[in-house]
């Protein structure tokens, strides 16, 4: 998140067209700055809410996940360290 505010605040010169001919490489700023942003969004919110629904989909999907297993499996281990 460091890198891309550092980058932002590097391009904002750029996207808001200050200095010498800074109408032309406005576009440039702009697309560097959105990019970002949207890189930003889809990195810190889009991608774990897209794990969350595969996570909810493997458990509609009858499939465990190995802490589940790991759980269910505590009281057989427990059986078997009794016997011995």
């Amino acid at each position: 998140m460091m890198t891309t505010l550092a980058a932002m605040m590097g391009t904002l010169p750029i996207a808001l067209g200050l200095g010498a001919g800074g109408d032309v490489r406005r576009p440039l700023g702009l697309a560097v700055v959105g990019g970002l942003v949207i890189s930003q969004i889809v990195t810190l919110y889009i991608t774990p809410i897209i794990y969350l629904y595969l996570e909810r989909l493997q458990q509609r999907l009858g499939r465990k996940s190995a802490s589940s297993r790991m759980t269910e499996d505590a009281p057989a281990v427990a059986e078997l360290a009794s016997v011995e």
